[in-house]
């Protein structure tokens, strides 16, 4: 889960706010390249260098090179905790944001004991930062249970999440789309597919920046709802339409696009 805060006020771009665009715009590649130059230019307690860390381990990981991304978080830990301290929000989110690689490479159990970590650690916290990286860790441990087949326990979970989330914005996006899987899960198809209308519109209504790390995440659950309702033509049309976009957006690796390919083989027999 993704999200920034500016340390400082500057009168031009830094190389780390360029890395950051570029991550922001869908051009991992380029903002990998970007965030690793600052990291190999500066001190490793320089504050960019933290934010260039970061940079580069979602871009990594959004271009479904996962085991690198987690290789890469665990690069940045130290760095983290030597220049915050480990109870710092930004140090929790870091920790959130590896765990979503070690669910992309099917290690669900441990990604659900570290999301909840984080959610502990963050919920003693005070301040926004906390609250959002607890929400974010939140939607960390729904979707390993999810992955689990817990969906009874995920759809509490989430509920509980998204009564404390008001702003529109991408974590609520995907926290709902973590409760349209949990309904999925329990062969709740309407209600999936009610949930995913909602989270369409919500995703539509998100500033470009924030639309193009869920490429595809909509379209995948309204298919696997369809599916399940029965209407096979429709579903496998969403099901390429998340396949075309997130082949698009994070190439064929990704664990997204993975799954999408799963689903639109259930149709071609494959």
């Amino acid at each position: 889960m993704a999200f920034f805060r500016s340390h400082a006020r500057r009168t031009k771009p830094s190389p780390v706010s360029r890395a950051r665009a570029l991550y922001q715009s869908g051009r991992y590649a380029e903002a990998e390249a970007e965030a690793n130059a600052v990291v190999r230019s500066r001190p490793r307690d320089d504050m960019d260098v933290s934010l260039a860390l970061t940079v580069a381990a979602l871009s990594i990981g959004a271009q479904g090179r996962h085991a690198e991304a987690l290789a890469a978080y665990d690069e940045a830990l130290p760095v983290f905790g030597r220049i915050y301290g480990a109870d710092h929000w930004q140090t929790l989110k870091l920790r959130s944001d590896r765990a979503q690689q070690l669910a992309a490479l099917g290690r669900h159990a441990e990604c659900e004991a570290e999301s909840a970590a984080v959610v502990r650690a963050a919920t003693r916290g005070t301040g926004p930062g906390m609250r959002l990286v607890a929400a974010a860790a939140s939607n960390g441990v729904v979707f390993a249970l999810n992955a689990q087949g817990r969906h009874v326990e995920a759809e509490a979970l989430v509920r509980e999440a998204l009564a404390r989330l008001r702003e529109p914005d991408r974590l609520l996006l995907v926290l709902r789309l973590g409760l349209a899987r949990s309904l999925n899960g329990q062969a709740r198809y309407e209600e999936a597919l009610a949930e995913a209308a909602g989270a369409d519109e919500l995703h539509r209504g998100l500033p470009p920046e924030q639309r193009g790390q869920e490429a595809g995440a909509v379209d995948l659950v309204a298919a696997t709802a369809l599916l399940g309702l029965g209407r096979d033509a429709e579903a496998r049309v969403r099901a390429a339409t998340a396949h075309d976009a997130c082949l698009a957006s994070f190439g064929p690796a990704h664990r997204r696009t993975i799954e999408a390919r799963a689903l639109l083989d259930r149709f071609d027999g494959v």
